[in-house]
């Protein structure tokens, strides 16, 4: 079977979703009796909570949660949203106001009896305070109708909220009863669950198996079972799917690169997205990288293609800032370009020399080729620096203040988060109120927080366009930031195997065929 290929300018188009209201009934492509197969996919990193509101997110934590969890809204086939399994029907009535309704029956693990509109309100109010609110910003409360329906009300116009927020992971339902009675929080061990899987076995770092829930009476997924594989090292995911171990597994730019010339047989690639964005991060905090003349020196002392052609393979488009390629507000160069005589100048103009530093960044063979060129290329600049390959536990957690003192030795790290289909949400993690949670970098303006706010009540898209760009070169010119790359999330898969990604490159396993 021919495999799936794509230029490298055309995969990396990713679309900008946008809400489609009153749709109602069940997810495309789900059916409605089991196979009786198991699939196996890879799970690159171990999970640290599945709990929406205080988790390290995207794949694979959300992965577990659209498989075990209720939501209103999933991710569509082709762009938007959908309505989810658990609703009857969900209608946006106009700009401010959602309506939904519930399916009756459908019940929470643990005897906690049916999932409610009181469940709904719950969840989405308790976000209010959680380190993902920015995804809530601009939700004020929900009304609860009666048992099974409701009306999401927003304080202001958002047009993303629909696909952004409740079909992302972080709109998942969580049951009040279960949750509260834990204490309003919890990480692997989820208080009580609604899918169409449960978890029947987590052994750490080696794999995860899902097995169909016996009190689920909506539609049955196509495959009884899943087994997720812990495979953390990039390579060997690709190898143990070319040695039929696994029947989806996200690849590297490298194997993807491979794999365009060469596909293993019976196979095909799918592009997800690029919905991600890569930089090196600097702790301006740090008495070592207090000057700003010091940042922008290694600003101009990295070679940003280098990095995509050797660690990448050419494969990842170059990052100029936070907004993706195919959203509004994605700019087209930097305000800085490799220039070591530049930045030779300004570390003679601080007056600074034999500086040292530390870079730390995941253990995996992308970012760890990055980390090496950047140390050739501060070396030529008279910086020193030494290499600190983390696991994804102690990654994490390194710039949270609430996890620990290792925030305060923070100099240099490769950082990538995910984004979703929309400019303002990768913005939010770098508000005054995330420094010491997820803004590692410790700066804030007051200008960036005006901005942000007048990003979420803007619908014009030249202005909402104009206002992003203005905010990344605030962030930009915080010295803070040498933006790298926007990685493709690639998977490669049995051929005949139909598959559902978030634009963001997580796996809708429920709806795999």
């Amino acid at each position: 079977m021919e495999s799936f290929k794509q230029t490298r300018r055309s995969f990396l188009q990713t679309l900008a979703y946008t809400g489609a209201a009153g749709l109602t009934g069940a997810f495309p492509g789900m059916v409605y009796s089991a196979s009786g197969k198991t699939l196996t996919v890879r799970f690159d990193r171990e999970m640290e909570s599945l709990d929406p509101g205080y988790y390290v997110g995207g794949h694979p934590p959300n992965d577990v949660n659209w498989c075990i969890m209720p939501s209103l809204a999933n991710y569509g086939a082709e762009s938007g949203w959908v309505p989810s399994m658990h609703v009857e029907s969900i209608e946006v009535r106009d700009a401010t106001h959602i309506d939904f309704t519930l399916k009756q029956g459908l019940q929470w693990s643990g005897g906690f009896g049916e999932v409610t509109a009181e469940d709904v309100a719950y969840s989405y109010d308790r976000m209010l305070e959680s380190e993902w609110k920015g995804d809530y910003v601009a939700y004020d409360h929900t009304d609860v109708k009666d048992r099974y329906s409701g009306t999401i009300v927003l304080n202001q116009p958002f047009a993303p909220f629909m696909s952004a927020t409740l079909a992302s992971g972080t709109g998942i339902i969580n049951c009040k009863k279960a949750l509260e009675g834990a204490g309003g929080k919890y990480t692997l061990e989820v208080p009580a669950t609604c899918g169409p899987y449960v978890i029947s076995e987590h052994k750490q770092g080696q794999h995860l198996k899902l097995r169909p829930n016996p009190d689920w009476n909506g539609p049955k997924p196509a495959f009884a079972n899943i087994d997720c594989i812990f495979v953390t090292e990039d390579q060997a995911g690709a190898l143990a799917f070319e040695a039929g171990e696994l029947d989806c597994a996200k690849i590297t730019s490298n194997s993807y690169s491979r794999y365009l010339k060469e596909t293993p047989p019976n196979s095909a690639l799918t592009v997800a997205g690029a919905l991600q964005y890569m930089w090196m991060g600097m702790n301006t905090d740090h008495p070592k990288l207090q000057d700003p003349r010091v940042r922008r020196a290694i600003q101009y002392a990295v070679d940003q293609d280098s990095i995509i052609q050797g660690a990448y393979s050419g494969t990842a488009e170059p990052s100029f800032g936070v907004v993706c390629p195919g959203l509004v507000g994605r700019r087209t160069s930097a305000g800085y370009s490799y220039d070591p005589a530049k930045a030779k100048a300004l570390l003679a103009e601080a007056g600074v020399s034999g500086l040292e530093l530390t870079l730390r960044t995941l253990n995996n063979q992308e970012r760890v080729l990055s980390a090496q060129i950047i140390q050739a290329n501060l070396a030529a600049i008279g910086i020193k620096t030494e290499i600190i390959p983390l696991d994804s536990g102690p990654f994490w957690e390194m710039g949270q203040e609430s996890k620990g003192d290792t925030w305060k030795d923070l100099e240099l790290w490769i950082m990538r988060y995910g984004s979703g289909p929309d400019p303002y949400e990768p913005f939010q993690w770098f508000v005054r109120d995330q420094v010491g949670v997820w803004n590692w970098e410790r700066w804030s303006s007051d200008e960036f927080e005006d901005l942000f706010a007048k990003l979420v009540a803007e619908t014009v898209p030249d202005k909402r366009a104009a206002i992003a760009i203005r905010m990344q070169e605030i962030m930009e010119e915080s010295g803070g930031y040498v933006w790298l790359t926007h990685e493709p999330e690639v998977f490669i898969h049995r051929a005949d195997i139909s598959t559902r990604f978030a634009p963001s490159g997580e796996m809708l396993l429920p709806y795999f065929g």
